[in-house]
């Protein structure tokens, strides 16, 4: 036979090792051969009737007729013979390999779609695949699409629209890299939430697990050390201290909401986790060290399309310094915090305005290594803030809104989302990145950063310090690409690292940071590359350290809807005109406002008390229950949502959500300034509940502002609420049809022209006024 076929004992020899590595698998025997004669006959060297008319020759005419078994034995050899003579042994491997690939992969299959499977039996399932080398014949796609939707569906997210651009990046052996770093309940399935998800997605887009990586992003971009701690856990924690009411907390009415709230917060506090958790807990401590963290929100709705939840839930920093017990004590008090949050006020709130409350809302937690490194007592990274792939809101009219904008601060990345105060985070148009909307040296100061926040180690705390002391008490010349130096009335970055300078003489600009650093140009491709994966605009939080890039959050961008040009009237008599506006604008026309709410920002400047202006905070936020039936505007002094009461009225989303308008106005000796709020967490709630913002600025030439209107029309706030009278003096609540002759307010923004206004006008006929912007 080897004479008649060409087979040599080489051949025969290498048949041998063929067989002895099949041996190691005999349940895959047929797999395998079914794939040698598929291979076979695709490269046209044999079939199955060729290999079955060789056998039958074998055995001449009038000698005893083989049996089945017999003849199958034959048909095999020569299979095996065929193959090793034809194929290099890599091949050989790489067909073994994929007949245990498919078999692992079925199995796989199997057990994601036999329904109610627990957890762990396709978490081993995924695992044994994965335990196989990559490479060699590819599985079928549409079948590994299938796993990959349900591994998603499973693990990480069951939101649709996350899932159809997630399968195109986010491989099997991904899900088991997650996997691998992620903590669960043995009594509770779960997933890692939104925020988690979107984070790794970005990742995978822009460093893709099986193509090259984009040169100019591989030496700079890094995905911070993170943990996955699923939604179960903090499911089971609850089952487990058996606080089942708090599920039905989000039916409740907002008093009780509010009022519960801090109970809930003591049921918490006394809650225990169960032993089994704590212990794995503990090892999770034990293995990351001494290292600052960041226990991150991540539920199952959070930074979706259309529902950001921004600034929703609790994200706590850590310290974590110090003794083990000491380290894992403040570690569950952080989950708790988390948990806490879900059933906030304005979580429940945010929830029920966007009909999701039906929703099995759970929460997980990201848990983080904080980017950064220790710099004296305090540990924080060079550079942080928020990207966006669109910027709204150009100063200029060489700023390309499609290359996107950055909010840009130093140290820990708080302050460029929160409205915090003193000072303000830096506006980055990446377009022109030396491009900022002031030239003089005393106005780039008095609008640059005046505070960093850090975590101090030695504390064991999350601090905000003053950038002067900070410069005072570092020896770190890392932060010469941080700040510049007033001389004289003109500011110019330091000539050299070391540079002896006087911190009272310097402000924070990014100058050197911004033009030697490759920051700008990385941030814009990350940008463009981000939002062409998402069919979508994006925003992601960031941080820089060590001249590397961390990405720390990725979500859709909360837009305003494309309302197309806004049509204003030809000619507005000026004794009807309210206000008038040219910056911050957005496309907007809102009409039909019946009331108008009007915080004085002269006389909330004036109050001398800390309790007097949280009065007035309250005072808005009861009024914004009072009007929620009617359409009104809010209008007060800058900033609006800011934690610094200095500054402006300390509200948040729960308290605004029902007005159609919130303008901010800045008169020039209050100091205090509209801030561009693009960004924050804040504004993205005001885009998410359509409310409009305005920025108001009555001493700019040009501009109008009726204030004569505001303060001299009459107050109906004793009327709606007597016990708000205290406030009157600074609150007023103006009924516009009674003090307008049957006028009501409406609001053009135009975004292209530049061009807003505010003016009385008579109601739509039919009596429709309209719905939001």
């Amino acid at each position: 036979m080897n004479h008649e076929t060409g087979f040599s004992l080489k051949d025969l020899v290498e048949a041998h090792r063929l067989y002895r590595e099949m041996m190691r698998y005999p349940e895959l025997m047929a797999e395998m051969r079914r794939l040698f004669l598929s291979t076979l006959e695709e490269a046209g060297i044999a079939g199955r009737e060729t290999i079955r008319e060789e056998v039958r020759q074998a055995f001449p005419p009038g000698e005893e007729s083989p049996s089945p078994e017999e003849l199958q034995d034959f048909t095999d050899s020569l299979m095996d013979l065929y193959f090793a003579h034809h194929f290099s042994r890599e091949t050989i491997r790489g067909t073994i390999l994929l007949a245990r690939k498919k078999d692992a992969f079925q199995q796989l299959q199997q057990v994601l779609n036999t329904e109610g499977t627990a957890s762990s039996r396709i978490m081993a399932a995924l695992k044994s695949f994965c335990q196989l080398p990559e490479g060699g014949v590819p599985l079928s796609a549409d079948e590994a699409e299938g796993v990959r939707v349900a591994l998603l569906n499973h693990f990480i997210s069951s939101q649709l629209s996350f899932i159809g651009i997630a399968k195109r990046h986010i491989t099997m052996r991904d899900v088991n890299d997650i996997l691998s770093h992620s903590y669960w309940s043995p009594r509770r399935s779960g997933m890692i939430g939104g925020k988690a998800a979107g984070m790794f997605l970005a990742h995978r887009i822009l460093m893709p697990r099986h193509e090259p990586m984009d040169p100019d992003l591989e030496p700079h971009l890094a995905m911070p050390e993170s943990y996955y701690f699923s939604s179960g856990i903090l499911s089971d924690f609850i089952d487990y201290n058996h606080l089942y009411s708090f599920h039905s907390q989000k039916y409740k009415n907002r008093e009780v909401i509010e009022d519960d709230y801090d109970k809930m917060g003591e049921l918490l506090e006394r809650a225990s986790f169960p032993p089994d958790v704590v212990e794995d807990f503990s090892a999770f401590l034990d293995e990351v060290g001494e290292h600052p963290l960041i226990l991150r929100s991540s539920s199952l709705l959070e930074d979706n399309f259309g529902f950001m939840f921004s600034g929703k839930y609790e994200s706590v920093f850590l310290a974590n310094q110090g003794p083990l017990r000491q380290r894992l004590n403040d570690f569950m008090w952080g989950l708790k915090q988390v948990l806490k949050s879900t059933f906030s006020p304005a979580a429940i709130l945010y929830r029920r305005d966007h009909s999701l409350l039906d929703f099995d809302e759970r929460m997980s937690v990201l848990v983080q290594k904080v980017v950064g490194r220790r710099r004296g007592p305090y540990f924080f990274p060079f550079a942080a803030g928020v990207a966006f792939s669109r910027n709204l809101y150009p100063w200029s009219p060489i700023i390309q809104e499609n290359e996107g904008v950055v909010r840009l601060v130093l140290g820990l990345g708080t302050r460029a989302v929160d409205r915090s105060g003193p000072g303000y985070p830096l506006m980055v148009p990446l377009s022109h990145p030396m491009l900022r909307p002031e030239i003089a040296a005393d106005r780039i100061k008095k609008y640059s950063q005046k505070k960093v926040d850090v975590l101090n180690l030695e504390a064991r705390r999350f601090e905000s310090v003053s950038f002067h002391d900070l410069l005072d008490s570092l020896d770190d010349t890392e932060l010469f690409h941080a700040f510049s130096i007033d001389q004289e009335g003109h500011l110019a970055p330091p000539l050299f690292k070391g540079q002896k300078i006087q911190s009272s003489e310097s402000c924070i600009t990014f100058h050197h940071f911004i033009s030697r650093t490759p920051f700008a140009p990385l941030m814009r491709k990350i940008l463009l590359k981000l939002e062409a994966a998402y069919g979508y605009p994006v925003d992601v939080e960031f941080a820089w350290n060590d001249d590397r890039l961390y990405i720390l959050q990725c979500r859709p961008l909360a837009l305003w809807s494309d309302r197309g040009r806004v049509i204003f009237p030809e000619h507005i008599p000026e004794d009807k005109i309210l206000f008038t506006n040219n910056r911050e604008l957005t496309n907007s026309a809102i009409r039909g406002i019946e009331y108008i709410v009007y915080v004085d920002p002269r006389g909330y400047a004036k109050l001398p008390s800390r309790e007097e202006r949280m009065a007035v905070a309250r005072a808005v936020s009861r009024l914004n229950r009072l009007l929620e039936d009617k359409r009104y505007a809010l209008f007060g002094p800058a900033r609006w949502g800011t934690n610094d009461i200095q500054l402006g009225v300390p509200v948040g989303y729960a308290d605004i959500n029902h007005c159609l308008i919130l303008g901010e106005i800045a008169f020039e000796e209050d100091g205090l300034v509209p801030e561009v709020s693009y960004g924050t967490h804040f504004f993205s709630d005001l885009v998410e509940a359509r409310i409009v913002p305005l920025a108001i600025y009555p001493d700019q030439p040009d501009m109008i502002f009726d204030e004569g209107f505001l303060l001299g029309s009459a107050n109906r706030l004793s009327e709606l609420t007597p016990d708000l009278a205290p406030c009157a003096d600074v609150v007023r609540v103006i009924h516009a049809p009674s003090s307008t002759n049957g006028l009501f307010l409406q609001v053009l923004q135009d975004s292209e022209a530049r061009k807003g206004v505010g003016f009385f006008t008579p109601p739509e006929k039919g009596g429709r006024q309209g719905g939001r912007a």
